[in-house]
């Protein structure tokens, strides 16, 4: 230990030694330097420090995870949190929908109407419905001599099929209606009641039909209809239709639009108005449409045309009819201001039951055969005001050839029927030019309230008959629903028919005077009713129909009744 200290202490001495002398030998004297030129840097004096430096390392060690872990401990605890209580929201309860319900009322000029839908799921796509109604009345119209009762019944049954690639369902019905030929004019009464004639009438009538729809496929529906139409005055009538509607593809982006139909009619009455022998019709057509849209920004075009040929099976003409099938449609202001326009015509079938339907008191000795509608034209503006007002105004220019109208039938001095006393209403053709204006407004403040308006306005040209018979010049509607509360509703109905043209011959017992042109009063409509649901069964109502109280005439000498009132009750159900 010893000899090492000795060491230690000799290296000592010898370092201070050496940096002595070192200090010795110091030559730069410390003064005052002389900058001659001064240093200025430049660009390539400076170097880029590289963001991602080159490490020289030989080994480049990569960064270590760091995990971090959390070591829970038990803490013994006291304290227990209050249960949280979630906000109550006053909600109304859903209402109860049912598949099924009944109605039952009475009223005056003893009145009855009834009616039942059943609805029935058979499985998750299978249903099965029916429909059952009853409208009657006993009649009672004031200063009439013959009876005015009526009485109209309908059944209805369907079945429906909704799959996952198509959808179908099969309908059948009947009907049974019975009316009156009770407008004999004053002048006629006498010889009327001392014929004693039956002014009974009764119609009945059965149909059959079915239709499918299809998804993503060319063919968009199919559907077939038949219907057989007589009366108890030995008329019958059958008719039969078909459809089809296709997109036919003509490009990889485009498609048109085509419906292909058939339609056939045949029938017979028992005798004509004028003579005793059997007067039948009847022909069949098949008509094609097409229509290829186009779309531009707001302009939406349907460029098409129509093609029928028609054949006449009892008087062997045949023909062919085509007609244009032009629409557009542009937005001037988003849905606030839509411009609209087109000109389309068509092929219409008329029939007995059509007839019949419209006007009751038709005589069974009608000439049935179709119009041809040359051309329907129409411009026009529609929109929405805002989210609860819409409003539609149009033109119209139609003309029709051969157009069907009604006309009191002449009074005929010897083999007088039941309908020959001025009485019944037969059917003339004429080509017909209409001109037509109209203006619709649609108000839909919520839910509970909705009000509609619309009037239009017609004038017609006619090219053998002195007038366009019972066609009015003037037609106005409103209708009006409120729903006051969840218990009490309430609406309205408003009509107006203008002044419409009709002929009336007189008689003298002996021969028949010319015909002379009548004009028919316009008249006023106004129907309402109320209802109270007790419960979500049970619901009662009452209604009122002609509250003006105006007696007026519809048709030529046929008064309808003045002030009703109607009163019943609603049940609905489930099985």
């Amino acid at each position: 230990m010893r000899k090492h200290i000795k060491y230690i202490i000799l290296l000592a001495v010898t370092l201070n030694i050496t940096v002595s002398f070192a200090q010795d030998r110091d030559t730069i004297r410390t003064g005052v330097i002389d900058v001659v030129k001064p240093y200025t840097p430049s660009i390539s004096d400076a170097f880029k420090v590289k963001e991602i430096p080159n490490l020289d390392d030989e080994v480049t060690t990569s960064k270590k995870d760091i995990k971090y872990n959390i070591f829970s401990i038990p803490v013994a605890s006291t304290f227990t949190p209050a249960k949280g209580k979630a906000a109550v929201v006053e909600q109304k309860a859903p209402e109860k929908i049912f598949d099924n319900y009944a109605t039952l009322g009475v009223g005056t000029y003893t009145t009855i109407l009834g009616e039942v839908y059943v609805s029935h799921a058979l499985s998750r796509t299978e249903s099965f419905g029916g429909y059952l109604s009853h409208h009657s009345s006993q009649g009672g119209i004031e200063n009439l001599v013959f009876d005015d009762n009526f009485s109209n019944s309908k059944l209805n049954l369907n079945y429906a099929s909704h799959l996952r690639d198509l959808s179908w369902n099969v309908e059948a019905g009947a009907l049974q209606q019975t009316y009156n030929w009770y407008g004999v004019p004053e002048f006629q009464l006498d010889e009327a009641e001392a014929d004693q004639i039956a002014v009974g009438h009764s119609f009945f009538g059965a149909h059959l039909g079915s239709d499918i729809t299809f998804n993503d496929t060319y063919i968009n529906s199919a559907s077939v209809f038949f219907r057989h139409f007589g009366d108890n005055q030995e008329s019958r009538e059958n008719r039969f239709t078909a459809q089809i509607k296709a997109d036919i593809p003509i490009n990889s982006d485009d498609e048109l639009a085509t419906v292909l139909k058939f339609d056939y009619l045949g029938g017979n009455f028992d005798r004509r108005f004028e003579i005793d022998e059997v007067l039948e019709y009847g022909n069949f057509f098949v008509g094609l449409s097409s229509a290829y849209e186009m779309k531009q920004d707001d302009l939406t075009v349907n460029l098409g045309a129509s093609i029928f040929y028609l054949n006449d099976t009892h008087g062997g003409d045949n023909k062919i009819f085509v007609y244009p099938n032009v629409t557009a449609t542009y937005r001037l202001v988003d849905d606030i201001l839509i411009a609209y326009g087109g000109i389309q015509g068509d092929l219409i079938q008329n029939s007995y039951y059509g007839f019949a339907t419209e006007n009751p008191f038709v005589s069974p000795t009608l000439l049935i055969q179709p119009t041809d509608q040359l051309y329907n034209a129409f411009i026009g503006l529609k929109g929405k005001v805002s989210s609860h007002m819409s409003y539609n105004f149009s033109g119209r220019y139609i003309s029709d050839r051969d157009k069907a109208l009604f006309r009191n039938n002449e009074i005929t001095a010897d083999n007088l029927q039941n309908y020959s006393y001025g009485n019944s209403f037969g059917m003339v053709y004429d080509d017909v030019k209409t001109y037509s204006i109209a203006g619709e407004i649609n108000v839909d403040v919520n839910r509970n309230f909705t009000l509609g308006m619309k009037l239009e306005y017609f004038d017609y040209s006619s090219d053998t008959q002195a007038e366009a018979w019972n066609l009015p010049d003037i037609k106005g509607s409103v209708f009006l629903d409120y729903q006051i509360s969840d218990k009490w509703y309430a609406g309205a109905n408003l009509f107006y028919i203008g002044e419409r043209k009709d002929q009336l011959y007189l008689n003298d017992g002996i021969t028949v005077a010319s015909p002379f042109t009548v004009t028919l009063d316009s008249y006023f409509d106004a129907n309402a009713h109320i209802g109270y649901h007790i419960n979500d069964q049970l619901s009662v109502f009452a209604k009122g129909n002609n509250l003006a109280n105006q007696g007026y005439q519809r048709w030529q000498n046929f008064p309808v009744q003045s002030m009703q009132f109607l009163a019943g009750a609603t049940y609905k159900f489930d099985f």
